[in-house]
């Protein structure tokens, strides 16, 4: 009887000691970590306690909202409360896929505030895949949330 109960603890010790799959990325841009990354929501009231002047280095995790169809120029990253922030890769250096709507990301880089213009606002409208009317219904420039990426992880 004792080698049973001695048999079923190691078994039930063994079975707790199960490592779990390490999480595996994409790596674009900068090699980055995904530790100390800050959630969505943190980052949104950051955003709301931000001025146009200010800068702020961050590290995010969250969700992709979209991309740019183009060839992966930009995203837009969920913030919660049906807020994003626009997402461009600094110097222009490296793209994510066209494919990566709706993946989990960890981004690295510069959070800010801008005032985007109607022509901005178009050509960002048109690389999306928006329709002509949704394009032609911009007419007045935006105050964002923008973040230059300099690293980028998506959650294979």
């Amino acid at each position: 009887m004792k080698k049973i109960v001695y048999v079923a603890i190691i078994m039930m010790a063994l079975a707790s000691c199960k490592k779990e799959k390490p999480v595996s990325y994409a790596e674009f841009g900068d090699k980055i970590t995904a530790e100390g990354a800050i959630t969505k929501e943190t980052l949104l009231e950051k955003y709301k306690a931000m001025k146009e002047t200010d800068t702020l280095e961050v590290k995010v995790a969250t969700k992709i909202v979209d991309v740019c169809q183009k060839k992966g120029c930009w995203m837009n990253l969920d913030l919660g409360n049906d807020q994003t922030a626009f997402v461009k890769f600094k110097d222009y250096a490296f793209f994510v896929p066209l494919n990566a709507a709706e993946s989990e990301v960890i981004v690295n880089g510069k959070a800010f505030v801008e005032l985007t213009s109607v022509e901005d606002l178009k050509e960002y409208a048109k690389d999306a895949g928006k329709s002509q009317a949704s394009i032609d219904s911009i007419v007045a420039p935006e105050t964002n949330y923008s973040f230059m990426a300099d690293g980028v992880l998506i959650k294979k």
